[in-house]
Parts: structure tokens; sequence; C-alpha cells
């Protein structure tokens, strides 16, 4: 479970997270993260948060972001928000780490669907982009269609793709989140 000052990492993209406020900080309000990205790192997929705002302060490094059509590169000092319901993704667009806070409001499952992707990751189970295999994302994409969906195709086409291969996935022991096999740590720390 998430707390304050938990730490994941995805050795896939390249992130590392530290969480700064949890949603049982904020009563639901918002979630704070700490995000450090590794040279090349990126965040796993473009997407959209349909009811949550992003706000982004970059502390160090360069970081690109793509939100809409719009191409950008923030660094130090820069703030960059993703309104709801907006496309976006982002990536360390320099040599060093980058380093940046993210406000997510509201906070909604974020905080579980970080936990599950990153876990996944750590063990093993997603592919070079960061991403599960189709049946297993059914089953989470499912659980956290309020928090996050992909730009495309439409909600209502992506809801009929989840209705059918969410209980595939389920029947093959897929879950909304994801405890890493033993031995593999969920979380770095506290």
């Amino acid at each position: 479970m998430i707390r304050t000052g938990t730490v994941i990492e995805n050795p896939v993209t390249g992130e590392r997270i530290v969480f700064r406020k949890t949603s049982a900080d904020t009563g639901g309000q918002a979630v704070v993260i700490e995000t450090f990205v590794q040279p090349d790192g990126f965040v796993a997929a473009a997407h959209v948060h349909p009811s949550q705002e992003e706000r982004f302060e970059v502390l160090k490094g360069s970081v690109g972001f793509k939100i809409g059509r719009d191409k950008l590169v923030a660094g130090p000092g820069q703030r960059v928000t993703v309104p709801a319901g907006t496309r976006h993704t982002f990536w360390n667009a320099g040599d060093t780490q980058a380093h940046f806070v993210c406000d997510v409001r509201p906070a909604l499952q974020f905080e579980s669907l970080l936990e599950t992707m990153f876990a996944l990751a750590v063990d093993g189970k997603t592919n070079r982009k960061g991403m599960p295999n189709l049946l297993r994302l059914a089953v989470i994409a499912n659980a956290h269609f309020d928090t996050v969906r992909l730009p495309f195709p439409p909600a209502i086409v992506q809801r009929i793709g989840l209705a059918l291969g969410s209980p595939t996935g389920r029947l093959l022991g897929y879950t909304p989140t994801y405890q890493p096999g033993a031995g593999v740590p969920a979380a770095l720390g506290v």
C-alpha cells in the first residue's frame, strides 16, 4: 500500500517516484509525487486522465511533453499544466536525470494504477514500452477507467473492448492490481 515516502521504480521506463502526499493525506483531493526520470526514460504510453488535472514543476534537467498536438521542453523552474481530458505524454529530453514534482487532482485511483504498472515492470511482465499484455491491460484499464484511458479510440469503443477483454483476462487469473512474485519488492521503501 502506498504511503507518504513510498518509493517505486520502473526499470523499463526509467522512472523513480517518491510519494510526497497521498490520497489519504489529502482526503482524496490530490496525489503529489516527486519523479526522477533517467536519460532516455519516458512514461509508458500517451494517455488521458478524463477528470484529473496534472501540474508538473521541473526541478532539474529537461522534460519533453506532448500535450494535445503541442510539443514543448520544460527546464528547471518551469511549470506545465495538463488539463483534465487532454492527451499527453512525457519523456526525459536531456542527457542527465530529469527531476520534477507532479500534482494530480483529484487523486482517484492514481496511486493504485502507478503501483500496479511499476510492479509489473519490476516483475518482467511488461513489454519494452512498459505495457502488459492486452488481456492483463484490459483488466487493469477496466478497473481504472475513471483514472486513465487511451487517447483513442473513443471512450465508448474502449469500454466495449474492455467489456469483452476484461472477463477473459480475469479467467486467466489477471486482477486489477498486481502483487509481485516472491522476492520482488512492490515498493523500495518508505
